[in-house]
C-alpha cells in the first residue's frame, strides 16, 4: 500500500513516454527508479510545509534519520543544505557507489531521541 502523499504526487506528474525524461535525486545525483522514488517534505508538514521534492527512498530515510522535524524545517530545508552536512556527505560518498535501484534500511542516528 502506498502513502497518500505518493499515490497524488504520482496521478499527478505528467506522464513520460519510456525514460525520455529521468528524475535526478537532488541529495546523490543519480537517477531515480520509479521503484524508488520518494516524495520529501522540504520542510515537514508538521512545521507548515507544502513543497516537495523527489529522492531516492534511502536518501529520503537517511536525511529522516539524520535530523529532526524542527532541524529540517529550519536548517535543512533545502537540498543544497543537506548536502553540507558532514553525516549526508559522507552518506552521499557511500551511495554513489550503489546501483541507483539499491535500497538498504537506514537506522536512526543515536544523537536524535527516539
Amino acid at each position: 500500500m502506498i502513502g497518500k502523499i505518493r499515490q497524488k504526487l504520482i496521478s499527478q506528474a505528467p506522464r513520460v513516454i519510456a525514460n525520455t525524461q529521468e528524475i535526478i535525486c537532488p541529495i546523490c545525483d543519480r537517477p531515480i527508479p520509479a521503484s524508488q522514488k520518494d516524495a520529501h517534505h522540504l520542510v515537514p508538514k508538521s512545521k507548515g510545509g507544502k513543497t516537495t521534492e523527489f529522492l531516492h527512498r534511502i536518501c529520503h530515510r537517511q536525511v529522516h534519520a539524520l535530523f529532526t522535524e524542527t532541524e529540517l524545517a529550519n536548517q535543512f530545508n533545502n537540498a543544497a543544505a543537506l548536502q553540507e552536512h558532514p553525516e549526508m556527505q559522507r552518506f552521499i560518498r557511500w551511495i554513489k557507489t550503489k546501483p541507483n535501484a539499491f535500497y538498504e534500511r537506514v537506522r536512526k542516528s543515536t544523537r536524535i531521541k527516539a
